[in-house]
């Protein structure tokens, strides 16, 4: 994808949703840090049902350690892998509170140490809780940006670094959001809905798909 179609994808992509924010349901830094940490190979959806009745009880780390391994598994049991979640999400607040004083921290180094936080995680806490311009790439950004041509790459990190090269700046802080949403409901796994694609002039992917009869 050229520098010009780029800037065009993104234009429209902005035009369409000028203020893109997560889908996670969260009220604090600490809540965002759980419900992403909770949310790997699991939907939005389920994750948000299960936190809005687990934050409500405990909403910060020492809350959290409170409850107990099978106190937090009663509220997370159906999301999928919560026996190895809750255990990484009891001892990222220890981790929290005898380290970071119960705050989450703002450096890659410090996040990426916390138990089931990997850069993905980090990119997202980075991005939405701090503003930094900062790209997680998941299953969607990885297809989006292999099909797409705006940056192809064989792994996720690849990918991310080349969307950091690659973005231009403007759009970088939003880029993450606008890039999820566009694989989660239009450009998806199996038959993109490219007849509803606002940005199919600017994709180089050479198959799209028609609209259905």
């Amino acid at each position: 994808m050229t520098p010009a179609a780029i800037e065009g994808f993104f234009a429209t992509l902005k035009a369409a949703n000028p203020q893109p924010v997560t889908e996670l349901e969260y009220g604090s830094v600490f809540e965002l840090l759980a419900a992403v940490l909770l949310s790997a190979q699991a939907t939005d959806v389920s994750v948000n049902k299960a936190t809005r009745k687990l934050f409500a009880v405990a909403n910060t780390p020492q809350k959290m350690l409170a409850l107990g391994l099978d106190g937090l598994e009663a509220y997370i049991k159906t999301i999928g892998l919560y026996h190895s979640k809750a255990r990484h999400l009891l001892q990222t607040c220890q981790i929290l509170i005898e380290q970071h004083g119960g705050q989450v921290p703002r450096s890659r180094e410090a996040l990426q140490a916390l138990p089931g936080v990997g850069r993905k995680t980090a990119n997202v806490i980075l991005n939405v809780a701090f503003g930094e311009p900062t790209v997680a790439v998941d299953t969607h950004i990885f297809r989006l940006g292999n099909r797409t041509g705006l940056a192809p790459g064989k792994t996720p990190l690849e990918v991310e670094q080349s969307l950091l090269k690659s973005v231009p700046p403007a759009y970088l802080v939003d880029a993450h959001h606008w890039l999820i949403l566009h694989g989660r409901y239009v450009c998806l796994a199996r038959q993109p809905k490219c007849w509803q694609c606002g940005v199919r002039c600017y994709c180089d992917h050479p198959d799209k798909t028609p609209a259905p009869a």
